[in-house]
């Protein structure tokens, strides 16, 4: 370097802190800010200033400039951005706010302060034409500086730096260090381990039933351990106290941390024990005093390496690229990633009331169960007879010390895995908490209230407007079953588009159309005459207890598109998901598929199992006021034509008005018959939704039906139907004999059928296509609808909107199965599932 060159200052703030630039005005901040951070990043008081009074240089404003720039930089803060403050900041007072909130946001503060000379500041300012205010503003400036540096270390910054003049200034460079918790960029796959509490031995064998090697020193002490597959182990703390052997699990975890094989966070325990290393006052209880007596026969050297060792482990790290957080005592997500006591507080002891149980012990808020967070949350502490799901989150403590278990889980597979305590090391204070119940947690309004903006993989964002979602929970609240059945609505389907053929609306040639040019191969499927079921069918009720929680009620679901349970008994609902049950035990489908739930996307036969109420009190009614009325009338027309009256043209359209509502009749009346029970009751699956660990909705047509077909042959009771298809490569002689078949289906009373893309992947296309029977369509747009007047009025329905709605609740209900698949928390599933059910209330011509 030679002498002329300045050794650049390296400036380094952490990627998450409020920077506050300090200096008198004229020495540069502005310019520095602009150099070294985003425009983005940078919050000026002169640039609130002009916000709130178009005027930069307005000091009256100054107030509510303030105000404003608080406000900013406590919503970037909150986000999680760097934030950087760029006023003179010369007077404790206005540090003393920002410092106050990065404490309010958790996060570190630097402060970075720019000293100039006076003279040359006030040389700058008389340069600008928006600087009015003489040098004598400048020099009191620098004297709150030069009178702020001697203190400035002990105002609550993490870090001062000080740069000395404008050489120092202009060759600064600003570099972002990684928070100490920040472990984003490790993706594992890791062995996250439970409260370990002095249990060598059983630590020693865990790791050896999750394939670890365990190195030994020349002593036969374990000092290491490596996993061949390249596995590393997190422990969520508490490596010390109560069980018997407290330096050998500090030896061992302290090798494989500094061979990079492990990760620990500190725990409660481990803070207390390096207190009482210190010599700090502490209450020898709980556990310390057979840890201190065991590092009593250590080396000096041993404990002081152990000392330090715990003493250095941190709160809580973020993995995973931030989806995973491990925390002994847990952590809230407002505080992933952040620095403060109270994050600390929170991560070794959990949320607590402040009072004591009846055992002495901390009264423990239930974070967890209003835990909310898109990352996985793994902690200890609190010891449980068997680890639980709850909100994504899982508490690992499984009392080992107190003759339990120690156990760990696999991530990201989420398989636990655990070994016996070789005996009650410690006896308990309190019983061990036992589990309240598969996701036990009651939903909250919040996660379903007011305008919502959901992401999908198929269409981007879904909007759900507020005013759907209020349809929608009333439906919710008051008519559907409980939400751990209701773990997927099926979509809407789309009509094709209006057929020019005379006399119909609809038609196959316009479905195959729409297809043609995206997909080389559709399937045609039969339209079942009945309901729209979702059957969640179990293996056998301890499935539905400990998969679901379903401890009540019947052992699974079959419901409406609504929510709502198709049986009012649930001795029905029951004996219908016996039935489908068995047909999978028969046809092998449970060990096949490797599950012991499935839930299956059916119809449910005859249409007046459910619709009795509309069939009686609309159709019937409709076709019993026709069929007495119109052939009076032919009559009385025939007998004016005889006697010579003018009425051909009223007679003939009477005529065919009669006509049309005996078609009516006929229609509707082939949906329905009689059923006692069971008995007559028809369920027709036509595709396996998810089962444990797999979304199948995404899977090939061809894969759901060969399924299908299985499981209705090995049905021994008659109630499984076929669903019936035609394979159609567009383009060939398969489109004219599938829409031959369209007609026989139709001829002989059949709904229809329902045309689908047979594709490998997730494409933003319409799933399926309804392509309904001419008589069929008398039930939707009334007896008179073939007539040419009505046909060509109903050609011009408008689909658009009809359209966008069942792709985007087909996108809705492929991530709620994503989440079921995942066994993600209720609370999630159901945003994805209410979304659907909302979309339902858009102003949407419910006859398309």
């Amino acid at each position: 370097m030679s002498d002329n060159e300045i050794e650049p200052t390296t400036i380094s703030v952490p990627e998450l802190s409020l920077v506050i630039l300090i200096g008198v005005s004229g020495s540069g901040k502005s310019t520095f800010a602009a150099r070294h951070f985003k425009p983005t990043q940078v919050i000026s008081s002169d640039y609130c200033r002009g916000l709130v009074s178009d005027d930069e240089s307005d000091q009256t404003a100054t107030t509510e400039a303030f105000d404003l720039l608080h406000h900013i930089a406590g919503v970037r803060l909150r986000r999680g951005l760097l934030t950087v403050v760029d006023a003179t900041n010369v007077q404790p007072k206005a540090r003393a706010s920002l410092v106050e909130l990065a404490k309010e946001h958790h996060v570190l503060v630097d402060a970075i302060v720019l000293d100039v000379e006076p003279g040359l500041a006030a040389e700058r300012n008389a340069a600008r034409s928006d600087r009015d205010f003489g040098e004598a503003v400048i020099r009191r400036h620098h004297r709150d500086l030069k009178r702020s540096l001697k203190g400035l270390n002990k105002e609550g910054f993490r870090r001062v730096h000080r740069l000395n003049g404008v050489d120092q200034i202009e060759h600064a460079r600003i570099e972002y260090a990684k928070s100490w918790n920040d472990k984003t960029d490790e993706t594992g796959p890791f062995d996250i381990i439970g409260d370990v509490h002095g249990c060598r031995a059983e630590l020693e064998t865990l790791l050896s039933e999750l394939g670890w090697a365990i190195e030994r020193d020349e002593e036969g002490r374990a000092v290491g351990a490596a996993h061949p597959e390249g596995r590393k182990a997190v422990f969520v703390g508490d490596l010390v106290d109560r069980g018997p052997d407290t330096p050998g699990v500090l030896r061992l975890v302290m090798g494989m941390v500094a061979a990079g094989d492990a990760l620990s966070v500190c725990g409660n325990h481990e803070q207390k024990l390096v207190r009482a290393l210190d010599g700090r006052k502490v209450r020898v209880a709980h556990g310390l005093a057979e840890s201190l007596e065991q590092l009593g026969g250590e080396s000096e050297e041993f404990n002081a390496k152990a000392r330090s060792f715990m003493d250095g482990l941190v709160s809580h790290y973020r993995l995973d690229r931030g989806n995973l957080v491990v925390a002994h005592a847990g952590l809230k997500e407002a505080y992933h990633g952040r620095a403060s006591g109270k994050v600390r507080s929170f991560a070794l002891y959990g949320d607590t009331t402040g009072e004591s149980d009846e055992y002495g012990l901390p009264v423990r808020l239930p974070w967890a169960e209003d835990y909310r967070g898109k990352a996985m949350v793994v902690y200890g502490h609190t010891p449980t007879a068997e680890p639980e799901w709850v909100n994504n989150t899982i508490c690992l403590d499984t009392g080992c010390c107190f003759g339990g278990r120690l156990t760990a889980l696999r991530y990201p597979e989420r398989e636990l895995v655990s070994v016996a305590a070789e005996q009650e090391w410690y006896e308990p204070v309190r019983p061990m908490h036992a589990p309240t119940g598969r996701d036990a947690t009651t939903l909250d309004f919040a996660d379903v209230a007011g305008d919502r903006y959901l992401t999908t993989g198929l269409v981007g964002t879904v909007k759900v407007r507020a005013e759907n979602a209020a349809a929608a929970l009333e439906v919710m609240s008051r008519f559907a079953e409980d939400p751990r059945r209701v773990l997927y609505l099926p979509p809407t389907m789309a009509p094709v588009d209006a057929s020019s053929l005379d006399g119909y609306l609809e038609h196959p040639a316009q479905a195959f159309d729409q297809y043609r040019g995206k997909a080389d191969r559709v399937v045609c499927q039969e339209k079942h005459m009945g309901s729209r079921a979702v059957a969640l069918v179990c293996r056998e009720p301890g499935t539905a207890r400990k998969r679901f929680g379903l401890d009540s009620g019947p052992a699974g679901a079959v419901l409406t598109r609504t929510g709502r349970a198709f049986f009012a008994e649930d001795a029905l609902t029951d004996g219908l998901l016996d039935r489908v049950a068995a047909a999978a035990e028969s046809a092998g489908l449970w060990d096949k598929l490797e599950t012991d739930w499935m839930l299956l996307d059916c119809e449910l036969l005859p249409w007046s199992t459910k619709a009795r109420e509309l069939i009686e009190d609309q159709f019937a009614s409709v076709a019993a006021a026709g069929t007495a009325a119109l052939p009076a009338a032919v009559s009385m027309l025939s007998a004016a034509a005889a006697r010579g009256l003018d009425v051909a043209d009223l007679a003939a359209r009477t005529a065919s008005r009669l006509s049309n509502i005996e078609a009516f009749a006929a229609a509707y009346q082939q949906y329905c018959w009689p059923t006692s029970g069971l008995e007559g009751v028809r369920l027709a699956p036509f595709q396996i939704l998810a089962t444990e660990g797999v979304n199948r909705a995404d899977h090939r047509h061809d894969w759901h039906l060969e399924a299908i077909d299985a499981l209705v042959a090995a049905d021994a009771t008659g109630t499984l139907l076929e669903t019936r298809r035609r394979w159609v490569t567009l383009g060939t002689a398969d489109e004219a004999g599938a829409t031959e078949w369209w007609h026989e289906l139709c001829a002989v009373g059949g709904e229809g059928m329902v045309v689908k893309p047979v594709l490998d992947t997730r494409l933003k296309l319409q799933p399926g296509l309804k392509v309904r029977g001419r008589e069929y369509l008398r039930i939707i747009y009334g007896a008179d609808y073939t007539d040419p007047q009505h046909l060509e009025r109903l050609r011009q329905r408008r689909l658009t909107h009809k359209r966008s709605q069942a792709l985007r609740e087909y996108a809705l209900g492929l991530e709620a199965l994503d989440l079921v698949a995942q066994d993600a928390p209720l609370w999630r599933v159901h945003q994805f599932v209410f979304a659907i059910l909302a979309l339902e209330s858009e102003p949407v011509d419910p006859r398309l």
